[in-house]
């Protein structure tokens, strides 16, 4: 009986510090002091598909179901059919959210970009070219880039959708971003 005793104090002690232990590590992360948003350095976002994965997760009532990949970035038409650029010039690298199902304008690009590359020239590129009318029966409304540090986001979408998407990508980097642009359907017409 005592042995019994013993033995549930001990799994009720277990469990109690591995209570703690999970606050103490999930907390730290809400405080914004975690790994997610903290780009006090050029490699704060060292892993792209979590900035990805988690802007999906936030806004999943809202996406429809998406698939993240990454481009090759040396087929020069996957690049520029993702992201308007005409060359890989300075790209490191480049992944992709785009619908299951390509009836729907959404896409999100990632674009991380060599250490010498020059940014701004490369977002540009990417406002004046990027197609927007890219799907067969659907184009998007808006269209938004932004970089933090060398790593260029673009989404275009619905306006709410487009705008939802890019303020959670300025939410994760703690608002460090760069020049801001954007452009609506409208413009192109």
């Amino acid at each position: 009986m005592k042995q019994k005793k013993f033995f549930i104090i001990g799994l009720i002690l277990l469990a109690a510090i591995s209570f703690i232990i999970f606050i103490l590590v999930s907390g730290s992360g809400n405080k914004g002091s975690g790994n997610k948003g903290n780009v006090e350095t050029p490699k704060a976002i060292n892993d792209i598909n979590d900035v990805i994965n988690t802007i999906n997760k936030n806004n999943k009532n809202v996406l429809p179901e998406l698939e993240t990949m990454k481009v090759d970035i040396k087929n020069i038409d996957e690049v520029t059919s993702y992201t308007g650029l005409k060359t890989n010039d300075g790209i490191e690298s480049i992944v992709v959210s785009e619908p299951l199902i390509t009836a729907q304008a959404y896409s999100v690009a990632i674009v991380k970009v060599k250490d010498n590359a020059d940014v701004e020239k490369i977002k540009q590129e990417m406002l004046d070219n990027i197609d927007m009318r890219r799907w067969i029966c659907v184009s998007a409304e808006q269209l938004y880039i932004t970089n933090s540090g060398n790593v260029i986001f673009s989404v275009m979408a619905d306006k709410d959708v487009a705008k939802a998407v890019y303020n959670d990508f300025k939410k994760y980097v703690n608002n460090n971003i760069g020049k801001e642009l954007e452009k609506s359907n409208d413009e192109e017409k």
